[in-house]
């Protein structure tokens, strides 16, 4: 009797430990196999504002490779390659594409009508074709908008106001990104025409067309010059900055990082903070929300920043009302 009850409750034992180990295998294998979501980015070339995104996204909880699976594809500046880069992040089947800025927005829309995408930091969204209405997108993308183009005239109307007998007005841009800089540029000789500005355009594509159109300068000697957004001009702001001071000449831009690199003022949207704002699209998508139903999110208003460090160095005096009105001031 001893032996048989001792072998059942052996059975008992080795079944129990079995089904145990069992479970343990199955709720290891469940962890294991268990998908994070994977965000695909699509830049046309690298831009300084990023940094704000992924720290929008850090304080959601969103962390690439333990929270997330990041897919990032940059065009370096070639805008041809991005309808490419585009079709290879459909191809992996992400949960959501990051667009930074217009251009690549446009390619990832162009590849994808039922991926979710969001747009970073784009000028005109519902002209760029990415959506029908702001308030109710209604397809797949959604996102920020910069309102760029809202702000060229007031970036002359600047030019005017701190160099009262301007008259030449050099304007730096880059026909490379071609939706969104036709749009600026667009706004740009509206601008010059209503204040009887000559405009001077100088196309740009990569940095060493900068210092082409600089030597330029020397013979033509425009007034000012106007470099309208582009992550190309944000990012060799210092080269602009140095070209420009080296003929005496004020510049200016629509971001603080070009008056911080030198430029003598700015008036535009802070693009840091929509890069960081645009990280809230992402996460209410990761939980599943569908990005027709989200509004997409404008600038409320530009922010006004002055070197007066730029200013004394070009013998410009900055009246009293516009350092009043100035969001930031560089001494």
């Amino acid at each position: 009797m001893k032996r048989a009850f001792d072998a059942m409750m052996n059975r008992r034992t080795f079944l129990r430990t079995g089904a145990c180990g069992l479970a343990g295998i199955s709720f290891a294998s469940l962890a294991q196999t268990r998908k994070m979501p994977r965000v695909g980015v699509l830049f046309s070339t690298k831009n300084l504002w990023e940094p704000s995104f992924w720290q929008g996204m850090r304080e959601l909880g969103h962390i690439d490779g333990k929270t997330m699976i990041v897919e990032r594809r940059s065009a370096d500046g070639d805008f041809a390659r991005l309808p490419a880069l585009a079709a290879e992040l459909v191809k992996l089947r992400p949960d959501v594409i990051v667009g930074m800025v217009t251009q690549a927005s446009i390619a990832a829309k162009d590849a994808t009508s039922t991926i979710p995408i969001v747009m970073v930091a784009v000028g005109d969204p519902v002209a760029s074709g990415l959506v029908g209405n702001l308030a109710r997108p209604g397809g797949n993308v959604t996102g920020t908008a910069a309102s760029s183009h809202a702000s060229v005239g007031k970036q002359v109307e600047l030019v005017r106001e701190l160099l009262p007998n301007a008259k030449h007005l050099a304007i730096l841009w880059n026909p490379a990104n071609v939706v969104f800089q036709q749009q600026l540029l667009s706004e740009a000789l509206g601008a010059c025409a209503r204040l009887r500005m000559v405009a001077r355009l100088f196309e740009v594509r990569n940095a060493d067309e900068l210092d082409r159109a600089f030597a330029t300068f020397a013979t033509e000697r425009p007034d000012a010059v106007l470099t309208l957004l582009d992550p190309l001009f944000t990012i060799n702001a210092a080269r602009i900055v140095g070209g420009a001071l080296s003929h005496r000449l004020p510049t200016f831009g629509g971001s603080r990082l070009l008056v911080e690199a030198g430029c003598l003022a700015s008036i535009g949207s802070d693009l840091a903070a929509i890069a960081k704002a645009s990280a809230a699209y992402v996460d209410k998508i990761l939980k599943g929300a569908k990005p027709g139903e989200l509004p997409v999110e404008q600038p409320t208003r530009f922010e006004l920043v002055i070197n007066l460090r730029t200013a004394k160095a070009l013998g410009i005096t900055i009246p009293q009302s516009l350092l009043v009105r100035a969001d930031a001031v560089i001494q």
